[in-house]
C-alpha cells in the first residue's frame, strides 16, 4: 500500500511532463481556484446587495431576499449544484430560443462560478447583515451630528466597525469555497478532483493521486489562512486583543 513513498514509480506518475500526471493535477488546481475566487467575489457582491437589502429594503424585497438565503442554506450543496448547472443553463437556452436566438454552449468554468457564487452570496448575505448591524448606532448617529455625509459616515465608521466582525466569518466562506469547487466534479468541470480521478482511473494508483491532491489542498487552506491572519490583524487594529 505504502510502496509509492519508497518506489520511483510514484514519482514518475506525479511528474509534472507526461507520462507523469503532475502537470494535470496543476492545471485542476488552476481551474480549482480560479472556481473559487471567480465564486467568492460574485457572492461577495450578491452579499452586500443582499445585506443591504435586507437592512434598508422595503418589505417585498426583505421577504424575497429572506426566501433565497433560507433556500440555499436549507437544501445540500450538491443538490443546488447540479440544480443550477442544469437548470441554469437550460433555462438560459429556452430564453435565447424565446428570443429567436441560437442555443449556446456555456463553459464549465462560467457555470461553476455562478454556481458557487450563488451559494456564497446566501451566507455572505449574512455575515455581513449581521457585521453591519454589530455597528454600535450611536457611533453613525454622532458622526451624523458631526455633519458627515452619508459617504463619510460609510468610510470613516461603518466599514472600519464591521470589518473587524466580518472578516472571521467572510475568511470561513472562502476555505468553504475552495472545498466546494470539488463538488463540481459531478458536473463535468475539469477541476483539480475530476482530474484527479481521471488520474487515478487512468494508473490505478488512486490512494497516490487522492493523497497529492489532498496536500494541493492542505497547501491552499495553509496560505490562505497566512493572508486570512495578516487581513484578521489589519482589520482589527487598535482593537486589544481577546484571550
Amino acid at each position: 500500500m505504502f510502496d509509492w513513498i519508497t518506489g520511483l514509480s510514484a514519482w514518475e506518475l506525479l511528474a509534472l511532463n507526461p507520462p507523469g500526471w503532475g502537470g494535470v493535477l496543476l492545471k485542476g488546481l488552476a481551474i480549482s481556484l480560479q472556481v473559487a475566487v471567480g465564486g467568492y467575489i460574485l457572492g461577495f457582491l450578491i452579499g452586500i446587495g443582499g445585506a443591504t437589502g435586507k437592512l434598508y429594503g422595503g418589505p417585498i424585497l426583505r421577504d424575497v431576499l429572506d426566501v433565497y438565503t433560507t433556500l440555499v442554506r436549507a437544501v445540500p450543496e450538491l443538490v443546488l449544484i447540479l440544480l443550477l448547472y442544469y437548470a441554469g443553463t437550460d433555462a438560459l437556452n429556452q430564453s435565447l430560443v424565446l428570443i429567436g436566438a441560437e442555443r449556446m454552449d456555456i463553459s464549465g468554468l462560467a457555470a461553476g462560478i455562478f454556481v458557487i457564487g450563488v451559494v456564497q452570496g446566501a451566507y455572505q448575505t449574512e455575515v455581513l447583515r449581521g457585521a453591519f448591524k454589530a455597528v454600535p448606532h450611536g457611533q453613525i448617529e454622532a458622526a451624523r451630528a458631526y455633519g458627515m455625509s452619508s459617504l463619510q459616515v460609510l468610510r470613516r465608521i461603518t466599514l472600519p466597525g464591521m470589518l473587524p466582525h466580518a472578516v472571521p466569518g467572510l475568511s470561513n466562506l472562502w476555505l468553504i469555497a475552495t472545498k466546494d469547487t470539488a463538488l463540481l466534479a459531478v458536473v463535468g468541470v475539469a477541476e483539480l478532483t475530476l482530474v484527479t480521478r481521471q488520474a487515478g482511473g487512468t494508473t490505478k494508483h488512486y490512494f497516490t493521486f487522492f493523497f497529492a491532491a489532498g496536500l494541493l489542498y492542505l497547501m491552499v487552506t495553509l496560505l490562505s489562512n497566512v493572508a486570512i491572519r495578516r487581513i484578521e490583524r489589519h482589520a482589527r487594529r487598535g482593537i486589544p486583543a481577546v484571550r
